[in-house]
């Protein structure tokens, strides 16, 4: 034991020159010179108060965003040290954040796929906004803006919310046949990403009312019911979010619901006076200089851009579906929505296309 311990002091003396890595950033410039030796920091008897707005802030899918944030002292003081910024993502399940990025001073980094994306607002005083570029459909959510004085640490957080719409999806293979991996992957192949929760409840909350459960990106498994009836929980529960709970994302398999953004293109239809095949759908839109589109797209098209047919056309997926925007006799139920006739097997339709503006 002895032994042991006297290993593990030389160990702990041998290294002590190291900068010490605080999960920050900050190893290399531990204090005002930047140059790794300790210095005494005294408190100075004012609180450090960092503000960001209570209310969401909203985005789309490709535009740019402003996540405010600004910092002050009561009493006010005149700050004498380097700030030092740490912008991060929280997680829908809880686990590690995800840095995005730090600074201290003019110098910042951005990690991950907010390289290239992301940077400091500093256009007036004590001001620590982050500005993020070219925003993904994955950078819904929150972000926590934290300022390092010395010893003294605070943050506060800002919801960043995209404009979009969520849907039910189940592959051609039917229903429930997905674990949770393979949810993911369906939604990204349709253009979407599976959906949060408030997302899920802010669609509740604008009429999405749907009785097959389906994974969250939390790793739970919920569905929206507006209308209580006996297959959907019992006729005597108040409409709301069903939950499963989490659930074994390997083993256990469900539906999906995706969420997809505005579009940076266009949804247009095509048609033959003979319909046509999948295969002649797809030939069709690439001869418009398009691709077909995707379950996700034709979503955003319906919610954003009021794309309204009554003629059902292929998608992407094999599937055969049309929007409403104005019901009307002949085009299905009377409520707006996106229908569907499956994946027929067999039979010849339009196509929707998708083209890049």
């Amino acid at each position: 034991l002895l032994l042991l311990l006297e290993a593990t002091l030389l160990r702990l003396a041998s290294s002590s020159h190291h900068p010490f890595y605080n999960g920050f950033y900050y190893n290399r410039i531990m204090n005002d010179k930047g140059n790794g030796q300790e210095k005494v920091v005294y408190f100075n008897g004012a609180k450090l108060v960092v503000e960001t707005p209570k209310d969401p802030v909203y985005s789309s899918n490709g535009a740019n965003v402003t996540l405010p944030c600004h910092y002050h002292y009561e009493p006010d003081l005149e700050a004498k040290r380097r700030i030092r910024i740490k912008w991060s993502k929280l997680r829908d399940d809880y686990t590690k954040e995800q840095d995005v990025l730090v600074a201290i001073g003019k110098t910042y980094v951005a990690f991950g796929n907010f390289k290239g994306r992301a940077h400091l607002c500093q256009a007036s005083q004590r001001e620590a906004s982050l500005v993020v570029s070219d925003v993904r459909l994955q950078d819904d959510g929150k972000y926590r803006c934290e300022v390092i004085d010395g010893l003294e640490d605070e943050s506060d957080v800002v919801d960043l919310r995209l404009q979009g719409v969520v849907f039910p999806y189940q592959p051609p293979r039917g229903q429930y046949r997905l674990n949770f991996h393979e949810a993911e992957r369906a939604c990204q192949e349709q253009g979407a990403i599976l959906a949060t929760f408030n997302q899920l409840f802010q669609a509740w909350s604008e009429g999405l009312d749907w009785c097959n459960a389906g994974w969250l990106a939390d790793g739970t498994v919920q569905y929206p019911i507006r209308l209580p009836r006996k297959p959907c929980g019992g006729l005597h529960l108040a409409p709301g979010i069903r939950s499963y709970g989490l659930r074994h994302r390997h083993l256990h398999r469900f539906d999906a619901f995706c969420f997809s953004s505005a579009l940076r293109g266009e949804v247009f239809y095509l048609d033959h006076p003979a319909g046509m095949t999948l295969e002649e759908a797809k030939q069709s839109c690439q001869d418009a200089g398009a691709e077909i589109a995707r379950v996700g797209q034709l979503y955003s098209a319906w919610k954003f851009l009021g794309l309204d047919r009554c003629d059902a056309g292929w998608l992407a997926d094999g599937s055969v579906r049309y929007p409403i925007t104005k019901p009307r006799a002949n085009c299905g139920p009377p409520e707006p929505g996106v229908r569907s006739f499956g994946f027929p097997s067999k039979g010849q339709f339009g196509v929707f296309c998708y083209k890049e503006r």
